[in-house]
């Protein structure tokens, strides 16, 4: 075909011209070609009239494949025969395309007119004031601004936050960087040091080696001086070394060759025991602790320690706790029991560190530095080293020990507990406590046995109560201790020298007092105090018994003697009856009182040791001292009580002369003199035997007839005007002044509940522990009329407490001056401080015996056991023993202000007046249970068994003082109330 409408230039240019002659045409489609009138009634509805068409129909017209169908149409007519009228068609097309987008604007315009009135009428109504709402759109806003001021505050205290982080921050780091700074200054001069020491060794290094070439070359010299000649040399031919070594180079060279083989010999024998961590955390826990414990790898180890100069020759404690350091690092779980604390975590970096350390170390022990390392990389080692054995001592300190023994404490103090109510005849006291005492003690013996062991612990357990039990006075059985005198009438015989209470006045009970001797010699030479005190010793304590004042003793002893040289005075003179028959006199009424009148034994001492008789023997000159010597050695062994059997033995073989006696001289006179010392002794101790055998089986009746007793002999005194309760009454009201204040303190908004009121009770306790617990010395007008007869008990519990808190002061003292912990107990060196101040006081004696060697003070001897105990630096010697003298000082003048001592003094008085607070036996049995723990914080640990004795006593004097004298107590309340 090949014609011009084949030509696709000619195509694209007729495109063009009909492209713009249809937009000419859509330019002036208004003016020119206006539609037909039903095709613009069509394409020209009103926007009111307009119904917007399906969403179908819609995207039919819009889609693609319309648009493509027609082009296509529109192309094929346009190449067609009468093509104009497809241009007409085309034209009709873009007109009806125009309309429909002018009719879109005008609806999205439309839109948006309508979107503006809604947001108008919207603000309008915001504007308009609403009636009710108008509170909760106050609400809205108030909390609105306290939203905002919180928000501010909040934004406030972090700022502040903020600026105090950064202030810290900056602190830290420029003490870091000073830190720094002077780890650097340190180091450089360590450096310094370093090098100065290196020039040095390098100067003495070159002086050594031009002192050798001097000699080598003196040598050579001497050599050359005789030279050899053609034969010499042809003979010497084969020798090639020409230098000679002297006889003191050799020796230094074979020397350090020998050190050398020595150093290495050391380290290849710690080599060969493959001791390093890797091998150490991979074998067991099990296997290691027998390696660790083997003989040869101790010896080999110390040998490597103190080659490094870390431990000293035959140091094997240090050597194990260098070892200790590899099974910490491998096994902390098994070694620390599981314990993950601060304390344990850092023994673990720096056991760790040691390891890191020696190991490096031990790389650089090479034949090239002779088996040396630098001494800076030693310093550090060093340091590594003594931070660990610090740390692993403290741990140490604060091992299960510690708890084991303030557990075995708090057991002994449950069974000692135990031992004093459990003889009680009605059983409510024993009934009481034993389920308390009984639970506690299962509790502490399982957590003792998981702790130190089954067998471990019952061995402990069984120590300690044994001990415990030892030093409380053994109790007697009635066979041992009953005279052999009164075994024919029984205890009849006993009973028949008392008279019942109960059917006699008020003031009457059972009287087993000997005849009372008037003036101070009948209350030296009679034990036996008077029924008022007797049954009130008897009621605090059941097993009371009598025995003899030292101070009473001495004297009594002293009087003995001046006797006896009135005696010897006397014989020397030829008036040696009197003497006689006075001393058989009082040995027979002290005889006599011990048996019963009409006995077979108390006719033959009456008759044979008759005043009359004797003096007549005298005067005539028939009496005999060996025939009456040997009637008391026979006599005496029938009367005494069997525990007294060795003793009268002893006294029976001197009165026979079978035994030596001490009398100075050995004069006949002399010796006979001394017997009688001897014999008086005797009998006087065999009376008071008695005594405390009538004591013990006339006890029961005693006691329960004690308080009725003392309230009547005590209101009769109060009748009579002899006491007033005026001292009683002033303890009432400081002791509840004192409450009500605490009260007060605690009560700020001044509430003032009943329920915050001190009892009764609590009064009491407050004003018996106050006037027990004190640092001064307590004076009879101090003490109230109820207790004047415990004037003595409560003296020497303030003496008591005030040694515990002075010894306790001392070891916290020194506790904190060694780093150890201050919960381990020092029991020994507490019972020997004890016993020390209890003998001695606090000061030296002013009026001291003559004597060549001076006395020593009471400070360096307690400063002496300390010392014996413990290894303590030079400085911390002198600080303790200043210390020392500070606390003795004040003890002495009874002014406690030293901080220390008077923290451990209150808290040992709040300790004692908490378990005296306890009100059931359940209370009682937990703060006894619990007394080791919390005096072991206090500092107080070694003194658990003398706490528990001080409450034990002040818990019997309150228990007798409130029911013997209750009722006045009441009335004081009942006044105090009132007011």
């Amino acid at each position: 075909m090949g014609g011009p409408l084949d030509d696709p230039s000619m195509e694209e240019r007729a495109d063009d011209t009909m492209t713009e002659d249809d937009n000419m045409i859509i330019e002036d489609a208004g003016a020119i070609h206006a539609p037909p009138a039903h095709l613009a009634a069509r394409f020209y509805r009103s926007a009111a009239n307009f119904r917007r068409k399906s969403s179908a129909a819609s995207s039919r017209r819009n889609s693609l494949s319309s648009a493509h169908s027609r082009a296509s149409s529109v192309s094929r007519r346009s190449s067609a025969p009468g093509g104009l009228r497809m241009r007409s068609h085309s034209i009709a097309h873009q007109l009806r395309r125009a309309s429909y987008l002018e009719d879109r604007r005008a609806r999205l315009a439309d839109r948006a007119a309508h979107a503006e009135v809604v947001r108008e009428r919207c603000l309008m109504l915001k504007a308009l004031p609403r009636g009710n709402n108008s509170a909760s759109e106050e609400r809205a806003l108030a909390a609105q601004l306290a939203k905002e001021k919180y928000l501010a505050k909040v934004a406030a205290a972090c700022a502040e936050e903020v600026a105090h982080a950064r202030h810290v921050a900056e602190a830290v780091k420029e003490r870091k960087r000073l830190e720094e700074e002077k780890a650097k200054r340190e180091m450089e001069e360590r450096h310094a040091e370093v090098e100065k020491r290196r020039a040095e060794y390098q100067r003495n290094l070159h002086e050594r080696r031009v002192r050798r070439a001097d000699s080598t070359t003196k040598q050579l010299a001497i050599v050359d001086e005789d030279v050899p000649g053609d034969d010499e040399i042809a003979a010497t031919d084969g020798q090639t070394d020409p230098r000679v070594l002297s006889e003191t180079g050799a020796a230094c060279r074979i020397q350090r060759a020998w050190r050398l083989s020595q150093r290495s010999a050391v380290i290849k024998a710690f080599k060969t025991l493959q001791i390093n961590s890797v091998r150490v955390r991979g074998s067991e826990f099990e296997e290691m602790t027998a390696k660790v414990a083997n003989k040869d790898v101790i010896s080999a180890t110390t040998a490597l320690l103190t080659q490094l100069g870390l431990a000293d020759k035959g140091d094997d404690l240090s050597t194990r706790t260098f070892l200790s350091t590899y099974m910490v690092t491998a096994h902390p779980v098994a070694v620390l029991n599981s314990r993950n604390g601060a304390q344990e975590l850092d023994l673990i970096e720096k056991a760790q560190a040691v390891v890191d350390g020696f190991e490096h170390a031990l790389t650089k022990l090479t034949a090239r530095n002779n088996y040396n390392i630098s001494s800076i990389e030693l310093e550090s080692l060093s340091q590594c080293y003594s931070d660990y054995t610090s740390a692993f001592a403290a741990w140490r300190l604060q091992d299960s020990s510690v708890l084991v023994e303030g557990m075995l404490a708090s057991f002994v103090e449950l069974d000692a507990i135990w031992q004093t109510v459990k003889d009680d005849s009605r059983g409510e006291v024993a009934n009481d406590f034993r389920q308390g005492i009984r639970d506690n003690q299962v509790k502490l013996l399982s957590r003792i046995q998981k702790l130190a062991g089954r067998d471990a612990a019952d061995i402990m357990i069984k120590r300690a109560i044994r001990e415990s039990r030892r030093r409380r006075p053994k109790k007697r059985a009635v066979a041992e201790v009953r005279p052999r005198g009164l075994e024919a009438g029984g205890q009849a015989a006993v009973l028949a020298h008392a008279s019942d209470s109960e059917g006699d006045s008020s003031d009457s009970i059972i009287d087993i007092s000997p005849p009372q001797v008037s003036g101070e010699l009948g209350r030296l030479f009679a034990p036996m105090p008077s029924n008022r005190v007797l049954t009130h010793e008897l009621a605090i304590n059941k097993d009371y018994r009598l025995e003899e004042d030292e101070s009473n003793a001495g004297i009594r002893e002293h009087i003995y003697r001046s006797i006896c040289d009135s005696m010897r005075q006397a014989f020397a003179a030829g008036q040696g009856a009197v003497w006689t028959i006075s001393a058989a006199e009082n040995i027979r009424e002290k005889l006599l009182r011990m048996l019963k009148p009409g006995n077979s034994m108390y006719t033959l001492i009456n008759d044979t040791l008759n005043s009359e008789q004797i003096g007549q023997q005298c005067e005539q000159g028939g009496f005999s001292y060996d025939g009456f010597f040997s009637f008391m050695a026979n006599l005496l062994p029938k009367l005494c009580a069997p525990f007294r059997d060795q003793e009268v033995k002893l006294l029976v073989d001197q009165l026979r002369g079978d035994a030596l006696v001490d009398s100075g001289d050995f004069d006949e006179l002399s010796i006979m003199i001394e017997k009688l010392f001897r014999l008086l002794q005797t009998v006087d101790t065999l009376s008071l035997d008695y005594s405390n055998f009538m004591i013990m089986q006339a006890a029961p009746t005693l006691i329960r007839e004690a308080p009725g007793y003392e309230s009547r002999l005590f209101g009769k005194d109060v009748e009579s005007g002899a006491v007033s309760v005026d001292h009683v009454r002033q303890l009432w009201r400081n002791a509840e002044d004192q409450l009500l204040a605490e009260a007060e303190r605690r009560d700020p908004d001044n509430v003032r509940r009943p329920e915050d009121r001190p009892t009764s009770t609590q009064i009491y306790t407050k004003a018996l522990v106050d006037l027990a617990i004190a640092q001064q010395p307590l004076t009879i007008d101090d003490v109230p009329e109820t207790l004047l007869l415990d004037h003595q008990r409560l003296q020497s519990i303030r003496e008591r407490t005030l040694c515990i808190a002075v010894i306790g002061a001392i070891f916290l003292t020194a506790k904190n001056l060694l780093k150890r912990d201050v919960r381990s107990p020092w029991t020994v060196q507490g019972a020997r401080l004890l016993k020390l101040i209890e003998k001695g006081g606090y000061a030296a004696d002013p009026h001291p015996p003559p004597s060549d060697i001076p006395p020593t003070p009471p400070e360096v001897k307690a400063f002496s056991i300390l010392e014996s105990a413990t290894n303590m630096p030079p400085s911390t010697k002198t600080h303790l023993a200043s210390t020392i003298s500070r606390f003795f000082a004040q003890a002495a003048d009874h002014n406690l202000t030293d901080p220390v001592l008077r923290v451990i003094y209150q808290r040992l008085k709040s300790h004692i007046h908490a378990r005296l607070s306890a009100s059931s036996a359940a209370e009682k049995v937990r703060a006894a249970s619990s007394a080791s723990q919390v005096l072991g914080g206090c500092g107080l640990g070694e003194f658990v068994q003398q706490v528990g004795d001080v409450v034990e006593l002040l818990e019997g004097v309150r228990r007798v003082d409130l029911g013997a004298h209750g009722r006045w107590y009441e009335q004081i309340a009942g006044e105090r109330r009132e007011e």
